[in-house]
């Protein structure tokens, strides 16, 4: 398992205090057929056991924050001795195997948070995460091209960073014409990281690296907060255009433990 460089993606991980089961009073009784069935078997938990569970995934999701994976993944295990169906801590628990690029068991995991929210876009995001690291071109695009009308219009750090996954795929499966048109479809005024790695991607495709370089650079101008280009550059590093900081080449098959 390859531990030397980690690849955090937008929303890789969903901030697990947000899908920390509802309490009983805040359960509207009306409401009741609304509640996710997984939520109402935690209600079964007695109150100590729901606030030790509580603390537990809160400070999971803080230690992942911080890049401390092993102890984030420790205390996800250790809440799930009381309880195993959070889909949150599950979503959580996939992103640090995500981080060891243990995509295998990364899947999984994904695959369980979406069995018990089969709707929600954080967890169907990490779906085609999976599909973008494994080189699975064709069902990256498929699974895109799907969860972009689940998402709210308003999220548009995430519709636009789906949008320049979906770009990628086109240019691994050579539809050309679609990427150049996705590429095409906004402009500077966009105010979004898109246009500019946008048209940096179809630079190097059409190996004018100067060109990309420049498109890179007017990127950093614009948006100077490194933690805004992040999942950008992650994405390019993983794609192949760009190295890493680490020297790392992740365009390489990437090495999945069963």
């Amino acid at each position: 398992m390859n531990i030397k460089l980690l690849t955090p993606a937008l929303l890789l991980a969903t901030i697990c205090s947000a899908w920390l089961p509802l309490r009983a009073q805040e359960i509207a009784p009306d409401a009741a057929d609304e509640v996710p069935a997984w939520q109402m078997k935690f209600e079964n938990l007695s109150p100590e056991k729901k606030q030790e569970y509580s603390q537990l995934v809160t400070e999971a999701s803080a230690l992942f924050n911080q890049k401390r994976i092993f102890e984030c993944l420790n205390k996800v295990i250790k809440a799930e001795t009381l309880f195993d169906q959070n889909p949150g801590a599950l979503n959580l628990k996939g992103a640090c195997y995500v981080e060891f690029r243990d995509f295998a068991k990364a899947r999984k995991f994904f695959e369980q948070a979406v069995a018990l929210a089969p709707e929600n876009p954080n967890v169907l995001f990490n779906l085609v995460e999976m599909e973008f690291v494994t080189r699975q071109w064709e069902s990256c695009a498929s699974r895109i091209s799907s969860l972009l009308p689940k998402i709210d219009p308003d999220n548009i750090g995430m519709i636009r960073l789906l949008e320049f996954k979906l770009l990628l795929s086109y240019i691994k499966l050579d539809k050309m014409d679609e990427a150049r048109n996705l590429a095409d479809k906004y402009d500077f005024l966009d105010d979004n990281p898109f246009y500019y790695y946008a048209k940096a991607s179809m630079a190097y495709h059409d190996e004018k690296l100067i060109e990309a370089e420049r498109w890179l650079a007017s990127a950093r101008r614009v948006f100077r907060d490194p933690n805004t280009l992040a999942p950008w550059q992650d994405t390019l590093i993983e794609f192949g255009y760009i190295k890493s900081f680490y020297g790392t080449d992740l365009s390489e098959e990437p090495s999945v433990t069963p």
